[in-house]
């Protein structure tokens, strides 16, 4: 599987210490969009691989993270670029549109 689950534990070897662009999807089982939204970073993390990460990152089980963040609604996907904030989006977005946010 090419999507990582992305917990505190692993979050600064993964996303921090990244030298590839990373994708971070914030997301919930309860979620209805982050449902939706699902299949298409998981395609998105299959041909981006070579060129990116793609994590996701359950609200419920990671508060902390999602409060670093800053996330409010969800699905919220973030892309990180050595170590900082380069783009990030609210909502259910099309695969064309998520891979814009990575390259």
């Amino acid at each position: 599987m090419s999507v990582l689950k992305i917990t505190k534990d692993n979050f600064e070897k993964e996303v921090m210490n990244s030298d590839k662009p990373v994708l971070l999807d914030f997301w919930a089982t309860w979620c209805g969009p982050c449902r939706m939204v699902g299949p298409t970073v998981e395609q998105v993390a299959e041909e981006t691989l070579n060129i990116a990460k793609v994590g996701k990152i359950n609200v419920d089980e990671e508060p902390e993270l999602a409060q670093t963040f800053n996330v409010m609604s969800i699905p919220t996907l973030v892309v990180m670029k050595n170590g900082k904030i380069v783009e990030n989006s609210v909502g259910v977005k099309s695969k064309q549109a998520i891979l814009s946010m990575i390259k």
